[in-house]
């Protein structure tokens, strides 16, 4: 079984498939932390606009919000 481990955060990630297993790491070098506690994602807020992005679905239809 075919395997690759992450130099920068460890991570150990093996297939049965080769293939997959190069498709599986280049998604994570997307989204690899390198450092516990890093953002990781593309999606994060910039912290000066932490307003709701969709306000119509900011709430439920009772008017509880739906963030946390």
């Amino acid at each position: 079984m075919a395997e690759i481990i992450c130099n920068d955060c460890g991570k150990k990630m093996f297939h049965e498939n080769e293939e997959t297993l190069k498709i599986e790491e280049s998604i994570h070098k997307k989204f690899c932390r390198k450092k516990a506690g890093d953002d990781y994602s593309y999606m994060h807020r910039d912290s000066d606009h932490m307003t709701t992005f969709d306000s119509e679905r900011e709430s439920d239809a009772k008017g509880k919000s739906l963030l946390k």
